[in-house]
């Protein structure tokens, strides 16, 4: 139920006309939501992200009403409240979001908008992980990527704001335009920030993304917390999210089963350790670009193990000799490889 007036006229935010909200994910009246939805809400135009927070985008339920706890994250004409756990099953919940939100312009709606819906019995298996530009890119660290020859990487690699001196061991040849290099062991381009334009505002532009995706991954509510006390060697795992307040070691292999629209997202609070001649298998249709580890910690890979997914790593990600990842790795600090194996997934 809106309780605004707000207009909906023009889809660009002005100085003087106040944003609108267009639509809302769970949407109005909506029923048998999942109980680790998010919820978001899409304005008329660009908000102002500072004015979008706990106090100006809430969630509560029951009478009286009780806020729900969780974290507000926004983009562009775009906010989402990511609840903190998991949402109460067969409840009516009510989504508010207040004057107190502005446009980029500084212009505030002109009423409140509040709209309710109702969470099913069952948890969903989510929606994967917004990549954005860092998407483009097998590997992209900001401080640098290292090989000890020979190592394969199908898909682009990059690094900012390191320089091209922070990529060692591939020989690369610098492009006559200067935008990017080649290298034998790379089936695609590396790019580096001191290259030529377009490129550093390209990279810009997906280490920022990258931190976008790490903090969305990190945010949404699991559907279950410490699988296997942090070892889950030997398991299959079915889509969900999963979170573990430490660090997370796979000794052995792991299978997850599901279809080619399953999404699984592993947050790990602390390292992520899978050991020698260990793997992480796909079943079922499960495809590599919707698996999502997002790691706070070192991420290790041992000795010829195998990874599938997109690694989200907040420090460095380590591939031991002849490990190899179907996926994406992507990190805050420094990827090093030792005769190892990355491809890009398919999009």
């Amino acid at each position: 139920m809106a309780i605004s007036a707000a207009a909906c006229g023009s889809s660009k935010s002005s100085t003087t006309t106040p944003p609108a909200v267009l639509s809302t994910v769970p949407a109005a009246a909506a029923t048998s939501v999942a109980t680790n939805a998010v919820v978001t809400a899409t304005f008329s135009g660009p908000m102002d992200g500072t004015t979008l927070t706990q106090s100006t985008f809430t969630l509560t339920s029951g009478a009286p009403a009780v806020a729900v706890a969780g974290a507000v994250t926004s983009a562009g004409a775009t906010a989402t409240f990511t609840p903190a756990a998991a949402l109460a099953a067969d409840t009516l919940f009510t989504a508010t979001i207040t004057t107190g939100a502005k446009s980029a312009g500084g212009v505030a709606m002109a009423a409140a908008h509040q709209w309710t819906f109702t969470t099913g019995s069952t948890a969903g298996t989510g929606t994967a992980v917004a990549l954005g530009s860092a998407g483009d890119f097998a590997i992209l660290a900001k401080s640098g990527i290292s090989t000890v020859p020979t190592s394969h990487i199908t898909g682009d690699i990059g690094v900012s704001p390191a320089t091209a001196s922070a990529i060692t061991g591939f020989e690369l040849t610098l492009d006559g335009t200067g935008v990017f290099s080649t290298s034998t062991q790379v089936t695609g381009q590396v790019f580096a920030a001191a290259y030529a334009a377009p490129t550093p505002a390209n990279l810009t532009a997906a280490v920022a993304a990258m931190g976008l995706a790490s903090t969305d991954a990190a945010g949404r509510a699991p559907t279950a917390t410490e699988l296997g006390a942090g070892n889950i060697g030997g398991l299959t795992i079915a889509p969900g999210v999963y979170k573990w307040g430490a660090g997370l070691l796979i000794p052995t292999d792991v299978t997850l089963d599901g279809s080619a629209t399953d999404v699984w997202i592993f947050q790990v609070a602390q390292g992520l350790t899978v050991s020698s001649a260990a793997k992480v298998l796909l079943a079922g249709g499960a495809l590599p670009k919707n698996v999502f580890w997002q790691v706070t910690g070192a991420v290790a890979l041992g000795t010829t193990s195998h990874l599938e997914g997109i690694v989200l790593g907040s420090t460095s990600i380590a591939l031991a000799t002849g490990a190899t990842v179907n996926g994406r790795l992507l990190a805050q600090t420094a990827v090093t490889l030792d005769g190892s194996t990355v491809v890009a997934p398919a999009p």
